[in-house]
């Protein structure tokens, strides 16, 4: 888990070039919006929250999908390779609002799923980003998992201070 008040925003896939700069993937739509933020936390899945480092971000452009970002203190290639399989977060309040419909997906962690029939399906344990759209990994207490587009005609209803995702689909799908 990120520290207290860290959004996850992507993950450093790669090195890119000699001079320290990152390859990172977005779990977000709106990625060039994030080279206007003054820094970047760093830190592993399930890392303990003083496990995460804050790096002030030099540059950031978007390239082929990804994010090309420069760090301080990252100067070289090894430095940056030794990066590669990090989450990048930031504070909640460094990041910019989000519109009517639209989460972070830190957001989504953790709400229960219940579908229109009222029948709990688990948890979402996670997301996937597809070329189509984003899926829930939805976990129920036996372990089960389902994956489920993260699309209207699917998610109802997005209720975040009732942690809860209404869902149109069967529990014997």
């Amino acid at each position: 888990m990120p520290p207290v008040g860290i959004v996850v925003l992507g993950k450093v896939v790669d090195s890119c070039g000699l001079r320290g700069a990152v390859r990172v993937r977005p779990f977000a739509d709106d990625p060039e919006s994030w080279g206007a933020m003054p820094r970047w936390w760093l830190g592993g899945e399930g890392d303990a929250p003083e496990a995460w480092r804050c790096l002030r971000l030099l540059r950031c452009r978007r390239q082929s999908g990804l994010l090309i970002a420069a760090l301080e203190g990252i100067a070289d290639r090894d430095a940056a390779e030794s990066l590669r399989g990090l989450l990048v977060g930031a504070p909640r309040e460094e990041l910019p609002a989000t519109r009517s419909g639209e989460y972070y997906w830190g957001d989504l962690l953790g709400l229960e799923v219940v579908n229109t029939q009222g029948q709990a399906l688990g948890r979402v344990a996670g997301l996937i980003a597809t070329a189509a759209n984003e899926v829930l990994r939805v976990v129920d207490e036996a372990g089960r998992e389902r994956l489920l587009p993260f699309v209207d005609t699917v998610a109802r209803d997005v209720d975040l201070p009732g942690r809860r995702i209404l869902v149109d689909w069967e529990a014997d799908w």
